[in-house]
């Protein structure tokens, strides 16, 4: 589905992403991992179009997006939800979804006045039952709490369709229990929305739990690939970034 090839990005000098060649099988669900400053922003804002690639590739079933703008990468297929949400802080839920579901369907996005047709609504009504989001619907995005601006960023993203998805920090902020809620609605997300879905995450009893294959990147390579009990057996991997907390981690296995 998703594929990086030799992937290379610097800044100032500053290797922030080093040759990183990556698999995202189509119906994947991946974490991304490591320490402050080893990439991982970095190799999403690739990924979507908001930094051009110094080189390698980037191929969604096997086009090549690499330098394509980030309109032309969403529409081919990938969207992405922020660690900080980006909204419409003016609208309702609902008229946001709404909003974003025009866009993706090439109409005049029309904020105010009529509605989107009967498929623009089953869409929008669709976003919002699979996030659970019925409850705030009629709510001003800007007034809604964090975690309900985190799921509708993501609301945001599903509008548009997307084959693949990826969601930087989705629980940062949140409280333990919300980011287990949280969680539980990505993982119905992705089995019942048919997606291929990496997050970026740091609670590694969220990453151990949740992820199917686990990438780390140190310093903008890629450290470690596997699933959680070989990332937490690997010694690269804990001296590098799970440090004593692998021995809790690996306690409780």
């Amino acid at each position: 589905m998703l594929r990086l090839e030799n992937l290379r990005k610097s800044f100032g000098g500053v290797a922030a992403t080093n040759d990183v060649t990556l698999d995202f099988p189509a119906g994947s669900l991946t974490a991304v991992i490591g320490p402050n400053g080893a990439g991982k922003t970095t190799l999403f804002n690739l990924i979507t179009g908001r930094f051009r690639p110094d080189g390698g590739r980037i191929l969604l079933e096997g086009t090549d997006l690499a330098g394509r703008s980030p309109g032309a990468i969403v529409r081919a297929g990938i969207g992405r939800a922020f660690q900080v949400a980006s909204l419409f802080p003016t609208l309702t839920v609902r008229a946001a979804i709404a909003a974003a579901v025009q866009a993706h369907e090439g109409r005049a996005m029309r904020l105010r006045g009529r509605f989107p047709e009967a498929a623009g609504h089953a869409r929008t009504d669709r976003v919002i039952d699979m996030l659970r989001l019925g409850r705030a619907a009629d709510v001003i995005s800007a007034n809604l709490s964090h975690g309900d601006q985190k799921l509708l960023d993501i609301g945001l993203a599903l509008a548009l369709e997307p084959k693949v998805l990826l969601l930087d920090e989705p629980t940062a902020g949140m409280g333990p229990e919300e980011r287990w809620q949280m969680m539980e609605t990505v993982q119905l997300l992705w089995r019942e929305g048919g997606l291929t879905l990496v997050f970026i995450e740091h609670d590694m009893d969220i990453v151990f739990k949740v992820a199917q294959t686990i990438r780390v990147l140190s310093y903008g390579a890629v450290l470690a690939e596997g699933d959680a009990a070989a990332i937490r057996a690997n010694p690269a991997v804990i001296e590098a970034y799970l440090g004593k907390s692998a021995e809790r981690h690996g306690a409780a296995a």
